[in-house]
């Protein structure tokens, strides 16, 4: 890992924070407006928030500033709280900023940043893609020269058709600003695809300030006037920095003023908390950010941001995504793309009043886009039928409704999903809040191994995640799903992100168990439901993660991989320890040539009633050439007490006494398993002591841990059986 002092990366956080700032001055006006507020509140926003979040803050690469989801809440909270009065809406929407910020700094300092874990994905997802569509549909107005058309979604698509045709009796002036707006939401579109060196020097936004300066500069040079309505282009006051409104909180007795400031936090905290996790995962020194100490940073921020005029300041992926790429190291860089928007506003105060807002326009109509571009839909759909159905819901209600009642409704609907998927309430609903995770440390590996029973969804998450959150991330985890019926789409997701954690820490973070759960996608995130086998519907699509491994384990090796097979189910009868037990399922069978050796999963029951215990496992199967004794070989304390009961002592090897001391060995005809057990096999039995091996005679079977094995345990207990018959049958 490359650590990087101060004063040593400044030059590389000074160039982040400039092109930053390229992106971040377009945004932060077209924010502004389109919430409603006076233009230099975009900037204000903007300049608090890097200055504040770079001191106080808890995360590293990440840029505040105005965020795209507040859009449509404060323009909502500016036109109620108004009456339709702008101006004093405004005034009345900054005492909603500055008390939903101290409901964030209070939350940090509550410890409230988990509070992200309780949203399913999906409905996160369809609040985002619901914001998406109304910044799109409001904005597509103002691109086309319309300031003043509102109205809900519904309305505002049914009025398309009649803004195109108010074009054909449109004022020149209007023209060409909606002209500019076409041209510079095809630049939006296009710049992905556009490989120029020299166009690909600034970034989108800013080729749409340059079209737009441009524009007024032509007619500079020919010396004409530029042609575009005043009202259609942008008006800083010149007083700007002097002139600080006051905020109204005359109506903070109102219900729903609270409504509102409860939506305003919801919004601004939810779409910091996924940028804040999704920023730490693009970090180049795998550094976690401090989540609770950056949410008292954003409402600190956004207390002083009210009241000087400004919007809430969250945290913004776009642009902190463009900071990590310029190789940023650190909060300064932060601060320059603040310090650099101050100089922009104050240096090119007059240039700035030459970009007419259908620019502007167009970049939140790209943005809104891209929140709710039909590619999200066909993810949610690939994801599985019932988050897509979870996703809809989330989105029409919000659209209909309000941001925080189509959560809630997102959250309810995706809560109904998984009952009907369970088809038990009851029992669905009392695992939620019991105790569910079990965490050790194993003897023979020195793992982290994490067992989840019953469920595991998006309510009870927090229980693993605090879990997780103990292990050194350069340690290796397991988390084993084998005891658990239900793992829903968002547990999933955000285990890759602590697989990806790990990853970049030196550890490994690995999943086993979800072989045997259902899915009706083959998504990797699809939600898994442990059926009958015979209703199991994964093979052919749907594999897990670690199923690819292992068939690319019996690939590299020549040999066969099947995901269920019948053919194994008598191995445990064979063995005199296991003739009582029940196979339930064998799967995951890979062969070698001729069946000699043989590794698959089990599934097996012993006991009945209250004393029926299920096991899940991956068994060696070992087909020998000779004939050898009959025995059980495991270390002593494992099977000490079954020994006991059973009335079977351990046989002692008075050659080799610390081998007797450290393993337990069973059978009926001692002296035979003595014989057996020389020299050489005693000195290789010993350096694979973490096995548990048992003979019928004819054939071995091992184990390693009562539970499946990963991957790499699943190779290395093949490359175990090979040794092992080598070295029986020479």
């Amino acid at each position: 890992m490359i650590k990087h002092s101060y004063f040593a990366s400044l030059h590389s956080n000074l160039f982040a924070g400039f092109v930053v700032s390229l992106i971040a001055l377009p945004l932060a006006l077209g924010l502004a407006v389109a919430s409603g507020f006076p233009m230099v509140a975009g900037i204000v926003t903007a300049v608090v928030g890097g200055v504040v979040v770079s001191v106080f803050g808890g995360s590293y690469v990440t840029i505040t500033g105005p965020g795209y989801g507040l859009v449509v809440v404060l323009l909502s909270a500016v036109v109620i709280l108004g009456e339709g009065d702008m101006q004093v809406g405004y005034l009345y929407a900054l005492s909603a900023v500055i008390i939903s910020g101290g409901l964030l700094l209070l939350f940090g300092f509550l410890r409230f940043g988990t509070l992200s874990d309780f949203f399913p994905a999906s409905t996160i997802q369809g609040m985002l893609s619901a914001i998406g569509v109304t910044l799109l549909l409001k904005q597509f107005y103002v691109m086309f020269g319309d300031m003043k058309t509102k109205g809900a979604v519904v309305e505002l698509l049914a009025g398309i058709p009649d803004l195109l045709k108010s074009l054909s009796l449109a004022s020149e002036g209007r023209l060409y600003a909606v002209g500019i707006g076409v041209i510079s939401l095809c630049i939006m579109f296009f710049y992905s695809k556009i490989t120029n060196r020299f166009f690909r020097l600034l970034p989108a936004p800013m080729w749409v300030v340059v079209l737009a300066l441009g524009f007024d500069a032509y007619f500079t040079v020919v010396g004409g006037e530029n042609p575009i309505s005043k009202n259609l282009l942008i008006s800083l006051p010149k007083d700007m920095l002097t002139s600080v409104p006051t905020p109204d909180f005359s109506k903070w007795k109102e219900p729903f003023f609270w409504g509102i400031v409860l939506s305003v936090t919801l919004v601004s905290s939810i779409e910091s908390l996924l940028s804040i996790k999704a920023v730490d995962k693009l970090d180049p020194e795998k550094r976690r950010s401090n989540i609770n100490k950056d949410m008292r940073a954003l409402g600190i921020a956004t207390i002083v941001s009210g009241f000087l005029g400004g919007m809430n300041v969250g945290t913004v992926i776009s642009r902190s995504s463009v900071n990590v790429n310029n190789q940023a190291t650190n909060r300064s860089s932060n601060f320059f793309h603040a310090v650099f928007l101050l100089l922009f506003v104050i240096l090119f105060q007059n240039q700035l009043g030459k970009i007419p807002f259908t620019s502007l326009a167009a970049i939140l109509v790209y943005t809104g886009y891209k929140l709710a571009a039909p590619t999200v839909f066909v993810r949610m759909y690939q994801i599985g039928k019932e988050q897509l159905f979870v996703f809809l819901t989330t989105l029409v209600s919000t659209l209909i409704t309000d941001l925080i009642t189509g959560i809630l409704i997102g959250v309810l609907a995706t809560f109904v999903v998984h009952v009907l998927l369970n088809k038990a309430f009851w029992l669905f609903s009392r695992n939620l809040l019991k105790p569910n995770v079990l965490m050790y440390k194993e003897n023979e590996t020195q793992n982290y191994y994490v067992g989840v029973i019953h469920f595991c969804t998006f309510l009870n998450f927090y229980k693993l995640k605090s879990k997780l959150d103990k292990i050194p991330q350069n340690e290796r985890a397991i988390v084993d799903f084998s005891l658990c019926s239900f793992v829903d789409h968002t547990v999933q997701e955000s285990l890759q992100s602590y697989e990806e954690l790990f990853d970049r820490k030196g550890g490994a973070l690995e999943i086993v168990g979800l072989d045997i759960h259902a899915t009706d996608s083959s998504h990797p995130f699809a939600v898994r439901t442990l059926r009958p086998m015979r209703k199991l519907r994964v093979f052919g699509g749907g594999r897990t993660k670690r199923q690819l491994q292992l068939e690319a384990l019996a690939q590299e090796k020549g040999w066969s991989y099947r995901e269920a097979t019948k053919s194994q189910k008598q191995m445990l009868r064979d063995h005199p320890v296991y003739q009582t037990a029940s196979v339930e399922r064998v799967y995951n069978l890979i062969e070698g040539p001729k069946q000699r050796l043989s590794l698959c999963d089990i599934h097996y029951s012993e006991g009945a009633f209250i004393a029926k215990e299920n096991v899940q496992t991956t068994l060696l199967r070992v087909r020998l050439d000779k004939k050898i004794p009959v025995f059980s070989f495991d270390r002593e304390l494992l099977l000490e007490k079954l020994s006991l009961l059973a009335g079977i002592h351990d046989i002692d090897f008075p050659e080799h006494p610390e081998f007797s001391r450290d393993f337990y060995v069973q059978g009926n005809e001692p002296k035979k398993i003595q014989s057996f057990f020389n020299n050489k096999m005693v000195s290789f039995f010993s350096a694979y002591g973490f096995y548990h091996i048992m003979s019928n005679g004819k054939e071995l079977l091992v184990r390693q841990f009562l539970r499946p094995a990963t991957p790499a345990e699943a190779a290395a207990m093949i490359e175990f059986g090979l040794a092992l018959k080598e070295k029986i049958d020479g």
